[in-house]
């Protein structure tokens, strides 16, 4: 999950809990020659709304008496979160018995396949049928497998109908997919919905907006964002970042944007009080609309095509530290939550999308639609595309030169000039990514 990823900071807070994650994550003694000896499994999640995995949880418990699972890290931010699990995976304590590694920063733990079960020596492999190809890959580097797929983050965009119909805009989801073949004429409907309302604006953030033509524009491109696949930094010299950072700030410049940072709370009260009217919109992300925009807003918000073709945001995957006390309990709920009946359970909870093959052609996801989005086809929407999604390749510190970039486009919302905001991203890109 993503996504990025979902990912609300509160920074104090996380590493002010790090000693008490530490005190208590191992809990229980050892494995114990007894089955049937009780055991506490300490699962860490981050984003807003988690995993979905609570009815999961309780159908596992109920397989496994003597098994107690306690979940961490819902209401967590994915920076303040993976800060945490760094400090934990290098102290070699304090990390839960399984942890999520989100598709950005499972990249920085290949230099610590040592601090990681190798899932591949408990029979992992003979599950790689069960995973896209590329995510599978991606959870899987140098033969090891360090964690396996949760979610990936098919793209689509979010829209609030009653806004676009007080703007004169088409309101019928198909209809408008339409308005916007190309992000450039998502662009030039924004400035015609601007024209109508002076009251909302059209994009939330300049950030989020972005990562989704980043990721569609670099899948469609060079494969890779910040780092090629030789891990060479090329911040400056992949036309793909360019080419996004300039549709953002063409975006910022027509006064699109709600000039909100992404995940914080002042971007949740956008969702609670309406001041946007359209989110890029991976799959995982109606999750977190519906849980932060709340009933009030139900039917009132809907999903359509994105403008272009692919582009994947977010997802994540399920490892288990060597740390852990409990390994061979902590591997097999790992396996049970990222088996197709695991992920079609956390569809069906919050909408995160499968990357298992098996549940993406189930009928609980093909023929699945969201009640909340005014009973948009999300099965139609995001799982049709999802087996020819093309992959990103996200480099060792994709987070820290991410972070630089967005702060740069961060900049650029408040005034900067566009060519000022490229200039301070490629220098603090590229101390970042050092």
């Amino acid at each position: 999950m993503s996504g990025t990823p979902r990912r609300r900071r509160y920074a104090a807070a996380a590493l002010a809990s790090v000693a008490v994650f530490a005190a208590t994550a191992c809990g229980d003694s050892a494995d114990s020659a007894d089955p049937n000896a009780p055991v506490t499994l300490v699962v860490d999640v981050f984003g807003d709304q988690g995993f979905g995995y609570e009815e999961l949880y309780k159908q596992y418990q109920q397989d496994h008496p003597n098994i107690k699972i306690q979940e961490r890290g819902k209401g967590l931010g994915l920076g303040d979160y993976n800060t945490r699990l760094t400090q934990q995976i290098t102290a070699g304590s304090g990390a839960g018995d399984v942890v999520a590694l989100e598709e950005g920063t499972i990249v920085q733990f290949y230099a610590q396949l040592d601090k990681f079960v190798n899932l591949a020596d408990h029979g992992a492999n003979d599950l790689k049928g069960n995973f896209l190809p590329w995510k599978w890959e991606q959870g899987a580097p140098g033969g090891k497998v360090l964690g396996l797929g949760t979610d990936v983050g098919s793209m689509a965009i979010c829209y609030r109908s009653d806004l676009f119909k007080a703007a004169g805009l088409p309101t019928d989801r198909d209809q408008v997919g339409l308005l916007w073949p190309t992000w450039d004429a998502f662009i030039e409907q924004g400035k015609r919905f601007a024209a109508a309302d002076k009251q909302h604006k059209f994009v939330d953030s300049a950030t989020n907006f972005f990562n989704v033509v980043l990721s569609q524009v670099a899948g469609n491109g060079s494969g890779y964002t910040y780092y090629d696949k030789s891990n060479k930094l090329v911040l400056e010299s992949n036309p793909d970042i360019k080419t996004a950072f300039d549709l953002t700030t063409k975006m910022t410049a027509a006064g699109l944007s709600n000039n909100l940072q992404s995940f914080s709370n002042e971007w949740n009260a956008g969702f609670k009080n309406g001041t946007f009217a359209t989110i890029a919109c991976p799959a995982w992300m109606t999750g977190n609309i519906k849980g932060q925009a709340g009933d009030a807003a139900a039917g009132k918000w809907d999903i359509a095509k994105a403008p272009g073709n692919g582009g994947n945001w977010g997802g994540s995957f399920l490892a288990v530290p060597k740390s852990s006390k409990h390994q061979k309990e902590a591997i097999e709920l790992a396996k049970f939550l990222t088996s197709a009946q695991g992920q079609l359970g956390a569809f069906k909870a919050l909408g995160n999308l499968p990357s298992n093959p098996q549940a993406l052609t189930d009928p609980a996801v093909t023929a699945a639609t969201n009640p909340y989005f005014n009973n948009a086809p999300i099965g139609v929407l995001f799982a049709a595309g999802a087996t020819s999604l093309k992959p990103v390749y996200l480099g060792p510190k994709n987070q820290a030169v991410r972070t630089a970039v967005e702060n740069a486009l961060r900049a650029n919302e408040q005034g900067q000039p566009a060519d000022a905001a490229w200039q301070d991203a490629l220098k603090n890109g590229a101390a970042a990514g050092k």
